[in-house]
């Protein structure tokens, strides 16, 4: 009775093993021809299996050019009139009459007020203000039943066809201001609409309270837009720095403190090359070794790439060129327009004929 419990025993244990045998073969298979189809189809990373086509990366360039690029100073500024002057009366007393208002134009020998001089227990003859100058009214006159005295500015006149800012440049700048400097000037009320001037007047001292030299710049032209009393942001532009070529921050690739460029080649290909940086201005930089004018620079797409890596330039500054087929392999059978169709080479079919 033992016996027999032992050999059905031993025959379990047999079928288990055996059908736990055929199902990791089965597995293997699988797996086999699982991977041989992604082989086929390109494999990992667009190589098939070392056989098949690599895979090009989509990729945006830049053509390396020489260019100048300008450093530049960001300051705040007034917007002035060019010429202008304060008005004073020729007696103290009181304003009794006002003629102007802020903005008001006026011509020369036009009356702007008129002040009286009476006092208590004595009375005189009312005094005029006078225009000195054609222009308008650019500051707030006085008010009516103010008193006066020949040291107080009634009002300010100011041409305000032609306007200038008044602009402070810290001290640690100055050496590179100079006469005849573009700048952009932006106004709150226009966002980023730009207006050109230029620097006309450079103070020959430094404010000692706050270590600025004042600036002055002219509008290259007149602008409607633009009204005397505005605060203007200025952007000096100041020192020129050119020979190399420039590109942009973020083409670049930090690798323990040194900087790399993938430069596109002819076939399509890529190669990562170390450069030296030089100036950077408003995100970019001048490339002063390591770089040709009229080489091809990635600037986009660049975590993808490694040396070597097939790309495909969507910007267009290289044509893509399509990698070579692989060579025929004569170690394979049936591979070849040679070959027999059992495998074997033509020759050898043809001596087994003659046997």
């Amino acid at each position: 009775m033992s016996r027999k419990r032992f050999s059905t025993t031993a025959i379990i244990v047999i079928v288990l093993l055996a059908v736990t045998a055929g199902g990791v073969f089965l597995i293997n298979s699988s797996a086999k021809k699982k991977k041989a189809a992604a082989g086929g189809a390109g494999g990992f990373g667009g190589f098939g299996g070392g056989r098949g086509p690599q895979t090009a990366t989509a990729v945006r360039t830049t053509v390396a050019k020489n260019q100048t690029i300008t450093d530049f100073v960001y300051t705040n500024g007034e917007i002035e009139t060019q010429k202008s002057i304060e008005v004073f009366p020729s007696i103290g007393g009181k304003v009794v009459e006002m003629h102007v208002s802020l903005g008001s134009s006026v011509k020369q020998g036009d009356v702007i007020a008129y002040i009286d001089p009476s006092e208590p227990g004595s009375y005189y003859a009312k005094s005029p203000v006078i225009a000195p100058i054609d222009g308008s009214i650019i500051t707030s006159p006085v008010k009516i039943g103010q008193k006066v005295s020949m040291s107080s500015v009634i009002t300010k006149i100011g041409d305000i066809n032609n306007l200038q800012i008044t602009a402070k440049v810290p001290e640690r700048y100055v050496a590179d201001i100079a006469i005849g400097q573009k700048a952009e000037i932006t106004l709150q009320a226009y966002g980023e609409e730009k207006f050109i001037a230029s620097v006309v007047r450079i103070s020959p001292v430094v404010d000692p309270s706050t270590r600025t030299k004042e600036i002055i710049l002219n509008f290259d032209k007149h602008y409607d837009k633009v009204n005397a009393g505005m605060f203007a942001r200025v952007k000096l532009f100041t020192l020129d720095y050119g020979g190399y070529p420039v590109i942009a921050q973020d083409a670049f690739v930090e690798n323990s403190d040194e900087y790399y460029l993938y430069i596109v080649k002819e076939d399509s290909t890529v190669t990562k090359r170390k450069v030296v940086r030089g100036k950077n201005i408003d995100g970019y930089y001048q490339v002063i070794d390591g770089l040709a004018a009229g080489e091809v620079v990635v600037l986009e797409g660049m975590l993808s790439l490694y040396e070597g890596a097939k790309v495909r330039d969507i910007s267009g500054n290289v044509e893509f060129v399509e990698a070579a087929p692989p060579a025929p392999d004569a170690t394979e059978g049936g591979k070849s327009g040679k070959d027999g169709k059992d495998g074997k080479p033509a020759a050898d079919k043809k001596s087994e004929g003659k046997k």
